[in-house]
């Protein structure tokens, strides 16, 4: 299985490009399951999309 690119590019990620980065993730797991290495990186991608959604709303990001 191909590894996740990490979003860090010394600026936050925009919710829209963290959104698709769990999009890709979730597809290229699909009809399988996750083991646990999978379900860590999830939960790393919600984090990032989470942050940047409440920059976002602050009107930070």
């Amino acid at each position: 299985m191909p590894p996740t690119p990490p979003l860090s590019t010394g600026a936050p990620p925009a919710a829209a490009d963290a959104n698709e980065a769990i999009r890709q993730f979730v597809r290229a797991r699909r009809g399988r399951s996750w083991t646990a290495e999978d379900r860590a990186e999830y939960a790393r991608l919600l984090e990032i999309w989470t942050s940047a959604v409440d920059r976002s709303a602050a009107g930070v990001g």
